[in-house]
């Protein structure tokens, strides 16, 4: 009898990751609502928020190694995508203000209040149901990645000429996203929510709920990583990764398989930007910057391109160094340290903090680990070879 496809997916390193995300997801919160505050082993409110955010970053990096460590597709501009997802939760949270807001107007958002306008535009229209945001923020980013995707793919862009249209990408919705005329709130963004599904967000309670679905989503969109890259569809995708031109000889439609990918992966860096919004407070244009796309692939390359445990180990890792180093006298320096990083990842291990460590377990397990049954060779003139 064989084993479900999804459970084969899953080897050794993807079930101790999962498992290890299941205890985290559901002890952290537990520790903060059920443990008082002189605990040692309490967990703060704070505290919860940041390691929610840490686990959006994790979703966004493994969105990215999908392509870049699996497909070969490096794109610099998947913070368009994650930030699409937020914008499309920003809406619906700043629907649920109502008279609460500074300028008590049922409809319209304080920003518009503030910029005059009459009425609320037909794109805001139904984001006043939580189901109809959930459908954008996966809708949005995917559509936008499939136009993209389609016509850059079939016109066979590749590589660095990828990259770099992928970052003007982000960087012009960024331009327009800066634009109060734009309808998204300007330079501002949206913050100051209220309420998620009847909720106070600032509330311990919904801060630890959004921790648990953000660490659920993580495991979602890992289990089915892996299951893509451990099917037959996985090997086509490694195969053009290595040789698309003769992948393509072979009589496979890469451009499909690209687009396919491309898509599945801004899908799941928008469900990242819109678990991230609540849990951070705000969204503006500044999450559209091309350096956070930059960024993010940094916390792939120090993790390990090709491992997804290593992209989200490497999301969490650099965003926790961040929060570390920014916050003290080395503040000012901190992108200096963070591309010195890159470098020296890239020099001394290139295969990242997963793929180096499995080069060095590889040997000590052969050495270690049950003997295998070799059969002996024929003899060779009549004597045992040696």
């Amino acid at each position: 009898m064989t084993s479900h496809p999804l459970i084969r997916a899953l080897d050794g390193s993807s079930t101790i990751f999962l498992g290890v995300l299941a205890a985290i997801g559901i002890l952290v919160p537990l520790s903060n609502l059920l443990l008082p505050e002189t605990s040692l082993l309490h967990v703060p409110t704070y505290l919860v928020a940041l390691w929610g955010k840490y686990t959006c970053y994790a979703i966004l990096a493994l969105a990215i190694d999908l392509i870049w460590g699996y497909c070969g597709i490096l794109s610099l501009g998947h913070g368009a995508f994650f930030a699409l997802g937020g914008y499309a939760m920003g809406m619906y949270l700043m629907r649920q203000i109502g008279t609460r807001g500074v300028y008590a107007n049922p409809i319209l958002p304080d920003f518009m209040v503030f910029l005059n306008w009459k009425e609320l535009p037909w794109f805001w229209y139904g984001f006043d149901m939580f189901a109809f945001a959930a459908l954008m923020v996966v809708l949005v980013p995917g559509l936008l990645a499939f136009c993209f995707g389609w016509f850059a793919f079939r016109s066979r862009v590749t590589g660095v000429y990828l990259s770099i249209i992928t970052q003007a990408m982000t960087y012009a919705l960024m331009l327009g996203f800066f634009r109060n005329n734009f309808g998204f709130g300007g330079n501002n963004g949206m913050t100051d929510f209220k309420d998620i599904l009847g909720f106070n967000v600032q509330a311990a309670g919904t801060r630890a709920t959004l921790f648990m679905l953000s660490c659920v989503a993580l495991a979602i969109g890992f289990v089915m990583c892996r299951a893509i890259v451990a099917s037959k569809l996985g090997k086509i995708l490694i195969a053009i990764r290595d040789a698309e031109s003769r992948t393509r000889f072979l009589g496979y439609r890469v451009e499909s398989y690209k687009l396919f990918v491309f898509t599945v992966s801004a899908c799941m860096a928008g469900v990242a930007g819109a678990l991230y919004v609540p849990q951070a407070g705000i969204i503006n244009p500044s999450e559209f910057a091309p350096g956070h796309s930059i960024e993010a692939v940094i916390w792939v390359a120090v993790g390990g391109r090709g491992t997804l445990v290593g992209a989200a180990l490497g999301a969490v890792l650099v965003n926790y160094a961040k929060t570390v180093f920014t916050s003290g006298p080395l503040a000012p320096y901190w992108l200096f340290m963070l591309g010195a990083l890159f470098v020296l990842v890239t020099l001394l291990m290139p295969r990242g903090i997963v793929g180096t460590f499995r080069e060095w377990w590889a040997p000590l397990f052969e050495r270690t680990g049950p003997q295998k049954m070799v059969l002996a060779e024929p003899p060779i003139d009549g004597k045992p070879a040696e």
